[in-house]
């Protein structure tokens, strides 16, 4: 028995007791395992580098795009795209460090987050970029504007770019730190930002600094920097500037000699256009017929004219203006206008606007009205949706509104602006109606870059149809009074639109890169007889300038000069109408 080994025999497995932990851990699957990762604690400052970083992969694919579009080729692309990835990422860092602070700053965080979700949807959808006029411009955008900007695709690209971060943000634990160490942290990982930016762009200065010459728009499009920068440009920026001074230009006006024998007063309504192409009107040579209307009413139109800006924010004052674009925009303080020299020479002025977001500040010293306030339901229902209306509720009672303004003044002469809706975009299909949409199947969503090319410049031609119409129709109101008034009419639209254009949609570009379309406008003059005799007009002068190369600075003085009010800042070479007014213009006619 000695040689025999003994045997061991295992004991059976010992059951876990019931509600053991064994029992109550789950199994990791890689869902927990990353919810346990985002869930650690951490530092304020590892998270605004994690957030910069996320903003380089997932909410700048406008300026990957248009790197690449530039590029041509990957081997040329590539190191733009590395050495921009680079700048943005610290340049976000540098701004997020002063919110580094502790859980509180979650929010703030989180609404930089949908920020520049939103600002990578606009880029998308209508490439635009976020300069400082276009944070102007967004900053104006009334409640109808908005409602034409939104839509599922927006909502379903911020929820593409924000709800990683925000689960992210959820989850996170912010790790506590004292002040003083904390600002001394975040100062140093600003250094470090900087640094790296200033490292990295010393190193591709050869390729980045012709890059950024050539192509200034791409300083507008590093999300969401941009959109901070523009941001802080025009709503922080004007909180420490002096404060912009009103200076009179009315000093010295009265009416000319036209004045003192008159039978009948000058009645000149000026049409504010919207978003007008000069290039989609059939009177330009456009290949459709957009403009039939006019046509059969032998207007002029003046085929060479460049706007004051891309956008009505700075169009619209500029116009006004007698200082011209260059002037205008460098001035620090405003200026009374061409409202003001009118109704200080003694005329009858009225401002009637079908733009919610108004008249820009031009209108705020004389009578002026919203265009759908107290229209009659009828015309309401026919007309109008909700607070929008079509450009013929202008129409609607306006002899009653020239019959208000005071008798004095209109027995002198009357000067009254119509702001037009026009063919403001994104919703060109809102902007005419069912009888003018001879241009068909039009794009019927403000996502235009769903719609085909086709589809969208008919829905914007049945919109110029309509604005032809509507003109067409200001010119038999006007024919009506003749018999009391001399009747004339100018027309001029604030800017242009892109409709697809090297990928481009809508308007509000940087004038210095914007595509000439955004700066094209049509502008158009009609004069009734009893206008042609009073100024000694000559038709055969008028139309042999058509031609010529004109701007938003020759609207002034054209007006003034057509009105014979007498002013110190009127300068006769800038009347467009000044050389063919007059009797020896009319007697070469």
């Amino acid at each position: 028995m000695s040689g025999m080994r003994a045997r061991s025999t295992p004991l059976p497995p010992v059951p876990a007791p019931a509600g053991s932990a064994e029992d109550e851990v789950p199994a990791l699957t890689p869902w927990r395992a990353l919810d346990g990762w985002f869930a650690r604690p951490r530092s304020a400052r590892s998270v605004i580098v994690g957030l910069s970083l996320y903003f380089a992969v997932a909410a700048n694919w406008p300026l990957w795009n248009e790197l690449a579009r530039i590029g041509g080729a990957p081997s040329v692309y590539m190191p733009s795209i590395a050495l921009m990835s680079l700048l943005l990422t610290c340049g976000m860092v540098a701004v997020l460090t002063f919110t580094a602070w502790t859980r509180w700053m979650k929010p703030v965080w989180f609404g930089v987050v949908v920020l520049a979700a939103v600002a990578q949807h606009y880029m998308l959808t209508y490439r635009v970029v976020m300069d400082p006029t276009m944070l102007a411009n967004v900053l104006q955008t009334d409640s109808s504007e908005v409602r034409d900007l939104l839509g599922w695709r927006l909502a379903l690209n911020v929820l593409w770019v924000a709800a990683l971060p925000a689960w992210a943000l959820w989850r996170v634990r912010i790790v506590p730190a004292p002040v003083l160490p904390q600002i001394g942290r975040n100062l140093a990982l600003l250094l470090i930002a900087a640094a790296v930016a200033f490292a990295g762009a010393f190193a591709m200065n050869r390729q980045l600094a012709p890059l950024m010459r050539n192509n200034v728009h791409l300083r507008y499009m590093l999300n969401p920097l941009a959109s901070i920068y523009s941001t802080t440009a025009v709503v922080v920026k004007p909180m420490f500037v002096h404060s912009r001074k009103l200076l009179p230009i009315t000093g010295g006006t009265a009416l000319g000699a036209s004045y003192a024998n008159q039978t009948k007063p000058p009645l000149l309504v000026l049409v504010v256009g919207k978003t007008a192409r000069a290039d989609h009107f059939g009177l330009n040579g456009y290949a459709r017929d957009t403009t039939p209307e006019l046509a059969a009413r032998h207007v002029l139109s003046y085929r060479e004219v460049r706007s004051c800006g891309t956008n009505t924010l700075a169009s619209v004052p500029c116009m006004f203006s007698p200082l011209g674009k260059d002037a205008f925009e460098a001035s620090e303080d405003d200026f009374e206008n061409l409202m003001d020299v009118l109704q200080a020479s003694g005329l009858a002025v009225f401002w009637l606007d079908n733009q919610a977001g108004g008249c820009e500040g031009v209108c705020d010293r004389v009578p002026h009205a919203s265009a759908f306030d107290r229209v009659d339901p009828a015309v309401r229902s026919l007309l109008c949706d909700g607070d929008e209306c079509l450009d013929d509720v202008m129409l609607n009672g306006l002899d009653q509104r020239i019959a208000a303004l005071p008798a004095a003044r209109r027995n002198k002469g009357i000067v009254l602006v119509m702001h037009q809706m026009g063919s403001h975009g994104p919703a060109y299909y809102r902007r005419s109606s069912a009888d003018v949409k001879h241009f068909m199947p039009e794009c019927l969503t403000n996502a235009l870059a769903e719609c085909s090319h086709s589809e969208l410049i008919n829905g914007y031609d049945n919109s110029i149809a309509y604005t032809d119409r509507f003109l067409g129709k200001t010119i038999d109101w006007l024919k009506g009074k003749s018999r009391k008034f001399d009747p004339s009419l100018l027309y001029v639209s604030d800017h242009g639109e892109s409709l697809g254009e090297y990928g481009l949609f809508l308007h509000g570009l940087p004038y210095g890169f914007a595509p000439d379309v955004q700066k094209r406008v049509p502008m158009l003059a009609w004069f009734g007889d009893g206008m042609i005799e009073r100024e000694k007009l000559s038709r055969s002068c008028m139309e042999s300038g058509l031609d010529k190369p004109l701007t938003h600075d020759n609207l002034y003085h054209t007006v003034l000069g057509l009105m014979d009010v007498r002013t110190p800042t009127y300068i006769r070479s800038l009347d467009v109408l000044a050389g063919c007014r007059g009797p020896e213009a009319a007697a070469a006619s």
